[in-house]
């Protein structure tokens, strides 16, 4: 009964803290200068891109759940997809209207783009692992009042537009 959303709520945060060990790596070594790159322009790929690359990467984890049953491989890989969706999604808007994460004290990826903290707010979801191991930065930022909550849908879906809103660097 309790297998499915412990199941899917596990890819989750598996998720999250694999998102931030992967930023983290970014800096140092993994794909690094494509990753140069992206800081450089302030841009996401747009959703499709951006998820297609979670997706790659999280694969490898979805038989995870397996390790339980075929009710937790099923319910690990669907919470994975989910976690790939919203992870795309949520770097995406920081990238283009970073006001509209409300689910964030502050948009940390956003910060981490616009202050330059090329030590600190891996995170891009959640600033839960930046707290726990000590790469968190809290940084003065006014968000728009009120926020324009139809700019929730409005990111680049397919591909990053050239001359579109950038952050700035």
């Amino acid at each position: 009964m309790w297998v499915w959303p412990v199941a899917f709520a596990s890819a989750f945060v598996l998720g999250t803290l694999v998102e931030y060990w992967g930023h983290r790596w970014m800096h140092v070594w993994l794909k690094r200068a494509r990753h140069i790159e992206h800081h450089q322009s302030g841009m996401g790929q747009g959703f499709c891109r951006e998820f297609w690359g979670y997706a790659r990467g999280a694969w490898l984890m979805f038989p995870l759940g397996l390790l339980h049953s075929p009710a937790a491989g099923v319910a690990f890989a669907s919470g994975s997809l989910c976690y790939c969706a919203f992870a795309a999604y949520a770097h995406e808007l920081q990238h283009q209207h970073p006001e509209c994460c409300f689910w964030l004290s502050q948009p940390v990826h956003h910060l981490h783009h616009a202050g330059k903290l090329w030590h600190h707010n891996f995170g891009i979801t959640c600033d839960v692992w930046d707290r726990v191991f000590g790469t968190y930065r809290r940084v003065a930022w006014q968000s728009p009042t009120p926020p324009a909550w139809r700019n929730l849908l409005r990111i680049h879906w397919l591909a990053s537009v050239p001359g579109s809103r950038q952050l700035s660097r």
